[in-house]
């Protein structure tokens, strides 16, 4: 609980960019990732957008790649079941197990290394906003960009008692440790029980607090959300624009090209 995105965010130095130039060079290396046909560009952009994260948003690299693991772990699985069971032609090896005959070939292998270089290269860029733009500021984006105003602050009210019922989930599972109750299978498992219904009944009585307390603030349906302005220096459009032309540069010439 103590280091979560927000932190981050709120600590790093582009924290103070245009949250609209951000927000571009996202959407650029997530589409550009997408639509290769070859996984050189999206690991270029994960190598980038990885880069710009430590370096210029000062996020330590242990943290980062800590979490970057966790999709990496998921992707890595997915990897291995295409490797094995997709794509035709020459195997590259292979091996019986129970009387069948397992291989990589060639164009399976290759299909698996796009799917790993398109999720590290996405991921790197989701990363790099959520670990650069707290969420109250991408809320006044989507506020900008004229979206429902319903749907925004059901958004930041699930949002913010996320992190309350961590908190008292946390609380709860800590007195339950103090009292032996994970010491066995079946103790843990009624604590697991007791700890759920605790947080069903704590998120009904917060939102009869939540209604009570903007009700008693006059809440007439519209939230205020502060945008703060932010210029695009010229430095900083420099910078994105030789970003851009480079990949895209990058994603011409190797279109082609298969790693395998």
């Amino acid at each position: 609980m103590a280091y979560i995105l927000d932190d981050y965010a709120i600590l790093s130095p582009l924290r103070a960019k245009n949250n609209w130039l951000k927000l571009s060079i996202v959407a650029f290396g997530v589409l550009v990732g997408v639509s290769s046909s070859s996984p050189i560009t999206p690991f270029l952009i994960a190598v980038c957008m990885s880069f710009a994260t430590i370096f210029f948003g000062k996020v330590p690299a242990k943290f980062y790649f800590r979490i970057l693991a966790v999709p990496a772990g998921f992707v890595l699985v997915s990897v291995v079941i295409i490797a094995f069971f997709f794509g035709e032609g020459s195997k590259l090896f292979s091996f019986d197990v129970f009387g069948y005959t397992l291989g990589v070939s060639s164009a399976g292998l290759s299909m698996a290394l796009l799917v790993l270089s398109r999720t590290l290269g996405g991921m790197s860029c989701l990363f790099f906003l959520s670990l650069t733009t707290p969420m109250i500021e991408l809320f006044s984006v989507l506020k900008a960009t004229k979206f429902p105003d319903s749907f925004i602050e059901i958004a930041m009210m699930m949002y913010r008692y996320i992190f309350v019922f961590l908190d008292v989930a946390a609380g709860i599972r800590y007195a339950q440790l103090m009292r032996l109750g994970y010491k066995d299978f079946r103790t843990s498992f009624r604590s697991m029980v007791m700890l759920g219904t605790n947080l069903f009944i704590r998120s009904w009585e917060q939102g009869e607090k939540l209604y009570l307390s903007m009700n008693s603030r006059c809440y007439d349906g519209k939230l205020i959300v502060l945008d703060e302005k932010r210029p695009v220096m010229l430095p900083e459009i420099v910078l994105t624009s030789l970003y851009f032309i480079f990949i895209i540069i990058v994603f011409y010439y190797t279109r082609d090209i298969l790693v395998i």
